[in-house]
């Protein structure tokens, strides 16, 4: 099923130009599912089922389940936006690796980090995968985002390309979800002695989890990761977010907060961050060095015991 609707013409002109787009909810059918009646897109693809809508600020929000999870929220033409917390979170990545050449973000969305990365990072190589072509085809259609000679994007099983990587990155990136859960695949000792292998020995993995309150597998993967990596912290995104960062190490002792929260300092001047990232790690940053006795490994065996995430109410 594909159901369309938009102004043709005027939205890609929009797009093109970068223009923001202001939208008459007048102009939307009557059935489009309620409060988000200003639908531009929807499809039932092989992955998802995909909506794209726009409210009367102009903000382009990608859902899989109209009223769950927003997957991505953009402006056009302003890379800088962040509506979700968690994406102002994900890049104390960089506050481990202070000069990456090589990263890689599992789960496109509607490409708000690779084009806040792209802007921040020009000269950085970055590679995107994402398991579904029709939502890298909404991401380029309605978002905005563009490859370019150092930013490409592969409609692949997130598993298997880190499976198959011949060259380590030097940060990876962790951000795929569906309508409700991170995908099982994603979340296990398999996998993730996959992605120890796929990054480089002074790098690090940063990871975008569900909390406790509405993932009722949280502990289990925060023990699985302790389980393959040698270090690992979270960071408590709050403001009202049900979202925590992950991030890995092969190495020992390689997260303390007080050089984090200096690093954050020092890349939030010199990239000209619009947010204040070290403030995030000063207020949410955990060392996660207790093993918790109680949690499970998660392994591929399992994979069809009780999903690993538990709706959000």
């Amino acid at each position: 099923m594909i159901r369309r609707r938009f102004f043709q013409l005027g939205f890609f002109v929009a797009v093109a130009l970068g223009a923001p787009l202001v939208v008459a909810p007048a102009l939307f059918a009557a059935d489009a599912p309620q409060p988000y009646d200003n639908l531009l897109y929807e499809k039932v693809s092989e992955f998802n089922h995909i909506y794209v809508t726009v409210n009367d600020r102009g903000l382009l929000t990608l859902w899989f389940e109209i009223g769950g999870t927003m997957q991505s929220v953009v402006k056009l033409g302003d890379p800088d936006f962040l509506e979700l917390d968690y994406c102002k979170v994900m890049p104390a990545g960089f506050t481990i690796v202070e000069d990456p050449k090589r990263v890689l973000i599992v789960g496109l969305g509607g490409g708000t980090l690779p084009s806040f990365f792209r802007k921040h990072y020009p000269h950085l190589k970055i590679d995107v995968v994402d398991i579904d072509p029709d939502v890298i085809d909404v991401a380029k259609t309605y978002f905005g985002f563009r490859e370019d000679d150092n930013m490409k994007v592969y409609a692949k099983d997130g598993r298997k390309f880190i499976e198959e990587c011949e060259e380590p990155y030097d940060i990876i990136f962790l951000d795929a979800f569906g309508a409700d859960s991170i995908p099982y695949d994603l979340v296990t000792r398999e996998f993730l002695e996959a992605v120890h292998k796929a990054v480089g020995p002074k790098g690090v993995v940063t990871a975008n989890l569900w909390d406790r309150t509405i993932n009722g597998s949280y502990d289990n993967m925060v023990r699985t990761y302790q389980e393959v990596f040698d270090d690992v912290c979270t960071i408590d995104v709050k403001h009202d977010s049900h979202n925590i960062i992950l991030m890995a190490s092969p190495r020992k002792d390689d997260f303390k907060k007080d050089d984090l929260v200096q690093r954050a300092k020092k890349i939030v001047k010199d990239k000209k961050y619009p947010m204040d990232l070290d403030e995030f790690i000063a207020e949410g940053f955990r060392r996660e060095s207790t093993k918790d006795p109680k949690a499970t490994i998660l392994m591929d065996k399992d994979k069809n015991k009780p999903k690993a995430e538990k709706k959000a109410a």
